[in-house]
């Protein structure tokens, strides 16, 4: 499905958004709920990525694929390596078969997992026959993926004397290691993290409880940019959001206050607000802690006619498809100057947009919605706009609510 995004005329906004939950806080949850059936979910992320996780737990089915959901890819690896007595074939998109997994994969091993690679050595699809796991320390690289920390993290407390893991090297997206640690603890396991060691003791059983999930900051961004490229005075309410968020990407309400915008905090939503005109200075972020909004700003930045320079990219190359590639030639089709390496990204003050080009969206449903709000510029199209339903639903219907309006083409 290709859709056109006719340019917006009227640029002052208010509206009021309710977004899903977090599909980082879901999946993590749908695996502990999993080991720890005491568990109740509210405002599960109505993702396709939390979609192909519940089925993945619930099936019974030798073949288990999950299409181009990495986060399950990573997090069903652990599980069915302690899932002792079941033997499961995982598989995914083509993408998917192409994504690194060694470095969990050999973690595993270390413990005493039973895993091979069905095809290409150190990519899905895995073979792996679920066992009792007897060793209790492990080392892995933190400077990859922190998907893979928490993929033996979650399973961790139902090791019989729980699991210590030294992280070597540089340490990726710690706020994701965090939001980890913090869901243990809140259901009850006990961890600690000093240093480049963490530790999680072992747990048989939890209180029975219900954990609600926090909307997902990633999803927001594109609101923000919206506000950002919106005249003075528009607003939009998110629901349903804390102010001490496990999630890296609740920086946001800093990055965007560059672009005039502010984040007022109520019970369980926040408000976004066009107080100021954009900052013309260059904005400068390290994203390491936070790399799934790099699309978003630097979209941002392009459409207000501002430099940017965003480092700390480096793990955007093993994501649904390379994002510092697909940014620098999406970005220069619209008239952009853009200069990439392997974890940098910065794009030139431009004074003009190209209007009504195609974006290309390479199976990533971030391409797509970051993108979208360029509408309050220029028209534009993008392709295969149905892949933001990896994160995000109703994606285009909240595109419509706020006014934009689209042609399906």
């Amino acid at each position: 499905m290709d859709i056109l995004l006719n340019v917006l005329a009227d640029k002052r906004i208010e509206e009021e958004i309710t977004i899903s939950g977090s599909k980082s806080e879901s999946n993590r949850l749908l695996i502990l709920q999993k080991l720890f059936p005491e568990i109740t979910i509210e405002n599960l992320s109505d993702s396709d990525d939390s979609v192909h996780m519940h089925h993945a737990l619930t099936t019974e089915d030798l073949l288990v694929d999950i299409g181009h959901a990495g986060t399950a890819m990573r997090f069903l690896t652990s599980y069915f390596a302690v899932n002792k007595g079941r033997e499961v074939f995982l598989t995914g998109s083509e993408r998917m078969q192409n994504r690194p997994i060694e470095i969990l994969v050999n973690a595993l091993k270390d413990l005493g997992a039973d895993i091979t690679y069905a095809e290409k050595q150190g990519y899905p699809p895995l073979k792996i026959k679920g066992k009792k796991l007897t060793k209790d320390k492990v080392q892995i690289n933190g400077n990859v993926s922190s998907q893979y920390i928490s993929s033996l993290l979650l399973i961790a407390s139902k090791l019989d004397n729980g699991l210590e893991i030294e992280l070597t090297g540089k340490i990726t997206s710690v706020p994701y290691i965090k939001m980890t640690l913090s869901l243990l603890s809140q259901i009850g396991i006990e961890s600690s993290f000093q240093k480049n060691v963490i530790k999680v003791f072992p747990k048989e059983t939890v209180k029975t409880q219900t954990v609600v999930v926090e909307s997902d900051w990633s999803s927001a961004s594109y609101f923000y940019s919206i506000i950002a490229l919106a005249d003075l005075g528009s607003e939009i309410k998110l629901s349903a959001y804390k102010q001490e968020s496990l999630q890296g990407d609740s920086c946001l309400a800093d990055i965007y206050s560059h672009f005039g915008v502010t984040t007022t905090f109520g019970n369980d939503f926040i408000t976004l607000k066009k107080e100021k005109n954009t900052n013309q200075e260059t904005l400068v972020r390290n994203l390491k802690d936070a790399p799934d909004i790099a699309q978003t700003i630097a979209v941002t930045c392009f459409a207000e006619g501002i430099a940017c320079h965003l480092s700390g990219l480096h793990t955007l190359k093993i994501k649904e498809t390379d994002r510092l590639v697909a940014l620098h030639d999406e970005l220069t089709k619209l008239g952009a100057k853009v200069s990439i390496t392997d974890e940098t990204l910065e794009v030139s003050k431009a004074s003009n947009i190209n209007s009504n080009i195609a974006i290309d969206t390479y199976n990533d449903h971030r391409m797509a919605m970051a993108f979208a709000p360029l509408a309050l510029k220029v028209s534009i199209k993008i392709n295969d706009a149905e892949v933001v339903t990896k994160s995000y639903q109703k994606f285009w219907n909240d595109m419509e609510q706020i006014g934009i309006n689209i042609t399906h083409l």
